[in-house]
């Protein structure tokens, strides 16, 4: 239920970024609080949830009135989500991590990528160099990888090219180090000094003279983690995704906004950044119908794919890789598009399933061969997709703030309320992709879904950190969380299928018609600790177009489908390479331990 309380913060016309505008020497952070903190009714944030509201017509209306929806027209599956995670604003207006009027908006997804992580940062660095004004970045992790010297030799392209212009851009960067200095501040500050040495490798001041770079490293010790993964660029694009900054051979989604929604997401940069910001910022206009949205147009789109296919892909001509050791930088996605997918084709030089296995295994520290002959012609994998539909769509930002006790009180937010909404009120199906799948809240949402006979498939990751996973009280690995929903007495039990390559995308589809993407793994630490930024989408075009890239660009309904224990096996019954079986509670505590020691002395933290 959406109360008057509620309804008046989202029909407010001040936010942060407005606020900001007027007091540029302010910190977000506490503008943030100054608007909305002290209406807080619990000090604890999402401390308790109050128990499923029923379906009902009127929640649709008040949610109706809480957006900035446009020329769209939400369904009541969306908005019945959206009226369940605004519920949560009664007890913490900053839960969302966003002012509540830019919680409910509309845009439209020019991009999807679906790919290997370092095709991510290949569009990322694309970004940053476009950029004429400001760069946020956030994400999780930051190591020295193939995706940080795409990022690191992006900004020097990008101050080369502000240099020419004869303009400055501000660049901020955000990422999660935990360090005995945010004891004294969770938001450390991080000095040139000491993001140019070996463990972050980012360009010194004077390698970049025409861009204002700051950097910070935010964790909540001992648990709120910032595990959202976000770019916004001059705040006309915007780019969602699950990927660190990192080498390893994670699949990874990220999608591209345009329209009213990129200003929710500056929006929760600004809060998440907290400390004061000086670059000039444009106005948020008040009325939303100042946008163009309805005849939108793509700000990195000229032209479609299909323009651009017959001089590349279609010839058989492979274009050079772009890479930090051979930079190709691209004026637009549809060049970019045609880069990527020269790679990913069949050529004089290799077939299709060829180009795709090296770049699958491009990062893999233990190279896999290709369980299949061949890929039929007209099959490739698709890594970018535009997914830019004629018209805006009704979007929500679906988020949580990090909570550092350990204690599981904090479920009551936008991002839980959303998931179990959509699980809750599905009519026909569910599909959930996540590196794991244990989170206690979920379970019986999703056992009382099979009951109603709704078709449940989700897709987890074989093995994914489950030294971590098996220690008590954060859920179980993903074989021992299967259990529980393919038991006999389910009646009918859900398509659990595993890869064996780490997919570490983070998706959930409601009836083929409601998503939420983003950085929300279906875990125990992203549903009760770390901070989180995912978007809601209402879209049924949308939603197949991504459903087909997870089945073409994917495996995993070939080869992952688990047996009725919850174990994967080989043709010939065997469980594969490296499977332990079920630890035990004891043998939780050690194994877990253990691989938490071992993952943080491989980080170079021991």
């Amino acid at each position: 239920m959406v109360s008057p309380h509620i309804l008046h913060l989202c029909r407010a016309r001040e936010r942060v970024t407005s606020a900001v505008e007027k007091h540029p020497d302010g910190a977000p952070g506490e503008i943030f609080h100054q608007l909305y903190g002290h209406t807080s009714r619990e000090r604890r944030p999402g401390k308790v949830s109050h128990g499923p509201p029923p379906p009902s017509p009127s929640a649709w209306k008040q949610a109706l009135q809480c957006g900035r929806w446009g020329p769209t027209e939400p369904s009541r599956l969306f908005l019945q989500a959206f009226a369940d995670s605004l519920g949560c604003l009664d007890e913490g207006p900053t839960l969302g991590v966003v002012s509540p009027p830019l919680m409910g908006s509309h845009g439209t997804i020019s991009l999807t990528v679906m790919a290997p992580l370092l095709e991510i940062a290949r569009h990322c660095s694309n970004l940053i160099v476009r950029a004429e004004r400001e760069v946020f970045f956030t994400t999780s992790v930051w190591q020295p990888s193939e995706a940080q010297r795409l990022t690191r030799n992006a900004l020097i392209e990008l101050s080369k090219r502000a240099g020419q212009r004869g303009q400055r851009v501000s660049v901020r960067i955000m990422f999660d180090k935990a360090a005995i200095a945010n004891l004294f501040d969770a938001h450390w500050v991080v000095r040139p000094a000491e993001w140019t040495p070996r463990a972050i490798q980012l360009p010194a001041p004077e390698e970049i003279p025409h861009v204002d770079m700051e950097v910070l490293s935010f964790h909540r010790l001992p648990l709120g983690t910032l595990h959202a993964k976000f770019c916004v660029v001059d705040r006309e694009i915007a780019a969602v995704m699950s990927n660190n900054i990192e080498d390893n051979d994670n699949m990874e989604m990220m999608v591209q906004l345009e329209g009213p929604v990129v200003d929710s997401l500056y929006d929760t940069a600004l809060i998440t950044w907290k400390k004061p910001v000086r670059s000039p910022t444009r106005p948020v206009p008040d009325d939303e119908s100042s946008y163009s949205t309805s005849s939108h147009e793509s700000h990195s789109t000229r032209g479609t794919f299909d323009e651009a296919r017959p001089e590349a892909v279609a010839e058989g001509i492979q274009l050079p890789e772009h890479s930090a050791e051979d930079p190709h930088y691209d004026d637009d996605m549809v060049c970019e598009i045609a880069r990527v997918q020269s790679q990913y084709s069949a050529n004089t030089y290799q077939s299709a399933l060829q180009a795709t296995n090296r770049h699958l295994n491009a990062t893999a520290k233990l190279p896999i061969e290709p369980a299949i002959r061949d890929i039929p012609e007209g099959d490739e994998m698709t890594p970018y997709v535009f997914t830019e539909t004629l018209h805006p769509v009704p979007m929500a930002i679906v988020s949580r703030p990090a909570y550092s006790p350990f204690s599981k009180t904090s479920l009551h937010v936008p991002q839980n309320e959303a998931w179990l909404s959509l699980i809750r009120n599905a009519q026909r199906s569910i599909f959930i992709q996540t590196p794991d799948l244990n989170a206690a809240p979920l379970m019986p949402a999703l056992a009382d879904a099979l009951r109603r006979g709704v078709e449940v498939t989700y897709y987890v990751s074989f093995g994914y950190n489950d030294a971590g996973e098996a220690i008590p009280g954060q859920g179980g690995t993903n074989e021992q969380a299967a259990r529980t929903l393919l038991a006999p007495r389910a009646p009918h039990p859900p398509v659990l299928q595993v890869p064996i390559l780490p997919r570490h995308a983070k998706l959930l589809i409601a009836d083929d018609a409601v998503a939420v993407q983003g950085s929300g793994n279906q875990d125990t630490q992203s549903w009760f600790h770390s901070q989180e930024l995912n978007v809601m989408v209402d879209s049924r075009e949308i939603c197949a177009r991504w459903r087909e890239m997870v089945e073409r660009n994917q495996n995993t309904r070939l080869f992952g489908r688990v047996a009725g224990d919850g174990v994967w096996r080989d043709v010939e019954g065997h469980p594969a390479a490296g499977y332990t079986g079920d630890p035990g509670v004891a043998g939780g505590i050690v194994w877990g331990v253990a691989g938490m020691f071992k993952k943080i002395r491989d980080a170079g933290g021991l």
